[in-house]
């Protein structure tokens, strides 16, 4: 019988000899493998159905949109003028309302409603016929007929709309009817963080609703070019012209790439996330269960040694198990991992495309797999050392690993404690609970086990937890680049927008189911950057009464600017520093200290705000009020809609709601996986701890029995030694957690 037999042979009769014990870590390195190789492919796939849809749909490399009249000749004459430009065009677009948009469901269905639950804008445009395509669910780029609609996949699925059913848009001469004819996948919009969507609609219908009125006309300058790195200096050189269209938001390709890979990128961290935990679980269980090995058959391995087999082969013995044991539970954690890949990225390749089969799809998992079989190995091989420091005399005589000496060391110690833990010292208490505190203090080494196993599965619930709370939190919109605030109005990129301005903040100021009324204003100032030059937009009003979470240093005061996070990167800033900015091209330079950095995601997340008396002469003002108690900001928001028409109205809490519903959905998902992951595996490894446990003391409680302990004392003590160490484990998790937070501002 050679070796390698010999290894197999041993390591299959350990497994069905202590069935339990094996089963338990054989669950744990599953699970292990299974959440660390399904976060690896959930990336993957996330990314390639992303890269699929781009790759069809052939996205702007740099976008600006724009509300308002524009210079088409301005448009040409830049282009011309940057050789870095592969194609370009401009996409006319009309919005409308989603409360002026309804649907109707085929004969028979029964099934009706409106968009008025959707807050973001709903945009009516053509096929493009350079780049920029909407594509249907087969990837083939549509072409609606008169009087058909394509809508986006996204709501299908909120809204349970089905091919064949009728969409009404009220204009302002009447509904214009179209029937839906399939759905659209939108490189540009796809992600629930877009503040837009799109339908598709022929050239025809298009004019006949321009024609009818009612919608709200934008256009985006869309480019692709020849080189993707040039994007940040020609948006900076787009944004120095001063004749091109700027009345909007402008964003690149890298930013689209990174919203629509977002929400499911956090669901493949938050998976491998839980996974680490798990495995340092496993690891911990694992360094018991062999050393508790090790001890048991101390004298099998001092008869092996007896014999002449070297500590190497014996470690190897030993080792064979848990090998198989690694590699077995990696490969059902990977075939696992594909089934629940499937589940995980059914929303992505509905709303992007389904990913190709490439050779990165079966790379993925295989680090992560291999990773933990190399993890359980390692940590195997370096518990079983211990092999190397048994005595054949302190193995067959005292059934010990240790050596003589350390023999000697530990009676002693024992002697020790024995003297310090003498019951008849003490006076009164339950004898059960202090024969219990003894035995922990005594095995403290092994019973340490328990509480760090359910601290980690605190840990493991209830962080994601937190996250989604985070995230639900009417005060996240603070890491938004807004305040907290129940009314959000938006004025901008309208000939009117001054006085239109100073009407919905009277109005506001002197309506009474509304308090808290704060506005501020959108100024375009001039910053020296790598290439001269470059614009900023500012937003000013009055930060004393509390404003957004900073990450860095503190609201702007007088001569003071705070920075959103790229811009502190784009400019190389930090909060201390000075910042030079001019209002005007021939207007004077001020230097201004900054005075901290926020986190936005708004106007492509370079912005920046100053303190000072809002001005008149901005290009777009936004007001942010809170409700009296018992108010509907809801309502109110329709209502100052309805009676303002070139404001943008939005109940904050419904449109973060809506903005961040991947998001959320995503860390639900994983805040169920967790606690159901969490739970499972500390009960699994509790009941394997006390089954070992019980094993081993099995001689001390019949020393028990005999002194006359009943069978219930014995285990009344059992089960309070269980509880305490149990309960030592959350709350520990717990003060580590506050001690850690304690610095930081909580939601």
């Amino acid at each position: 019988m050679n070796k390698d037999s010999l290894f197999l042979r041993y390591a299959y009769n350990d497994l069905v000899k202590n069935k339990a014990v094996n089963a338990a870590l054989f669950v744990i390195v599953t699970m292990s493998a299974f959440l660390m190789a399904t976060g690896a492919m959930v990336m993957e796939r996330s990314v390639g159905s992303v890269d699929a849809l781009f790759e069809m749909a052939k996205p702007p490399h740099f976008l600006q949109m724009h509300k308002g009249g524009y210079d088409g000749g301005a448009l040409t004459a830049f282009a011309a003028g940057h050789p870095e430009i592969e194609s370009w065009q401009v996409e006319d677009m009309l919005g409308f309302d989603g409360s002026a948009i309804s649907w109707r469901g085929q004969p028979g269905r029964g099934a009706s409603g409106d968009l008025s639950a959707s807050l973001i804008d709903n945009l009516f445009v053509t096929q493009n016929e350079h780049f920029d395509f909407l594509l249907d669910e087969a990837g083939a780029i549509p072409r609606p007929l008169p009087g058909e609609v394509y809508v986006p996949v996204g709501y299908r699925q909120d809204f349970d709309l089905q091919t064949g059913d009728a969409l009404q848009v009220r204009t302002g001469s009447g509904s214009k009817e179209l029937t839906v004819r399939g759905f659209v996948r939108d490189s540009q919009m796809a992600s629930s963080l877009s503040s837009a969507t799109r339908f598709l609609v022929s050239e025809a219908d298009f004019a006949n609703l321009a024609r009818a009125g009612g919608g709200d006309r934008e256009i985006i300058a869309e480019y692709r070019l020849s080189d993707i790195s040039l994007v940040s200096k020609f948006q900076t050189a787009y944004e120095s012209d001063t004749a091109l269209p700027k009345n909007g938001q402008a964003v690149t390709y890298q930013m689209i790439r990174l919203i629509n890979a977002f929400s499911d990128g956090l669901v493949a961290l938050a998976l491998v996330f839980v996974s680490g935990l798990l495995m340092i679980i496993a690891l911990l269980n694992l360094r018991f269960v062999i050393r508790g090995t090790l001890e048991d058959e101390v004298r099998e391995i001092g008869v092996m040694k007896a014999i002449g087999l070297p500590h190497r082969t014996i470690m190897s013995l030993y080792l064979s198990k848990y090998r198989v044991t690694a590699l077995v539970g990696s490969l059902l954690g990977g075939g696992l991992a594909i089934i629940a890949t499937r589940l995980l990225t059914r929303s992505v390749q509905a709303n992007y495309a389904v990913a190709p089969v490439g050779l990165m799809t079966f790379l993925a998992p295989a680090p992560a797999l291999l990773l933990v079989y190399l993890l359980v190995v390692a940590m195997c091989r370096g518990v079983l050392r211990a092999v190397r420091r048994v005595e054949v005399v302190g193995a067959l005589v005292h059934g010990s690993t240790l050596n003589e000496k350390q023999n000697v060391r530990r009676a002693k110690s024992l002697s020790r404690r024995a003297r310090r833990t003498d019951l008849a010292s003490g006076a009164g208490g339950n004898i059960n609970r202090r024969l219990a505190l003894l035995d922990l203090r005594a095995g403290a080494r092994q019973w340490v086990l328990v509480p760090i196993v359910f601290a980690l599965a605190a840990v493991l619930i209830v962080l994601p937890t937190n996250l989604l709370t985070t995230f639900q939190s009417p005060r996240f919109v603070t890491y938004m680049g807004a305040p907290e605030s129940d009314l959000r109005v938006d004025l901008q990129f309208s000939k009117d927008v001054a006085a239109t301005h100073r009407k919905v903040l009277s109005r506001m100021e002197s309506d009474d189911r509304l308090t808290a009324v704060r506005d501020f204003a959108n100024l375009l100032f001039e910053t020296p950057g790598e290439d001269g030059w470059e614009n900023l937009r500012v937003e000013m009003g009055d930060y004393s009464r509390g404003t957004v979470r900073f990450l860095h240093g503190q609201a702007p005061s007088d001569g003071q600017i705070a920075l959103s996070v790229m811009n502190a990167k784009q400019f190389t800033l930090q909060a201390g520093d000075e910042m030079k900015i001019r209002r005007t091209r021939d207007g004077p330079t001020e230097s201004m200290v900054v005075s901290g950095i926020y986190q936005d995601v708004t106007s492509g997340g370079r912005t920046a705000k100053m303190q000072g008396a809002v001005a008149g002469d901005a290009v777009g003002y936004v007001i942010y009020a809170d409700t009296v108690a018992g108010g509907d900001p809801a309502a109110l928001a329709r209502e100052y809609s309805n009676d303002f028409a070139s404001a943008t109205v939005i109940p904050m809490k419904e449109y973060v709601q809506q903005t961040l519903s991947y998001i959320t959905s995503a860390f639900r998902s994983a805040a169920i996986l967790a606690g159901v992951f969490g739970l499972g595996v500390a009960l699994l490894i509790t009941s394997l701890f006390l089954k070992l446990r019980l094993t081993r003391e099995r001689s001390e409680m019949g020393v028990l029995m005999a002194m006359g302990f009943s069978a219930r004392e014995i285990g009344s003590q059992v089960r309070f030694k269980i509880l305490l160490t149990v309960g030592v484990g959350p709350f520990s998790a717990s003060c580590l957690r506050r001690l850690l937070g304690s610095g930081s501002s909580e939601l």
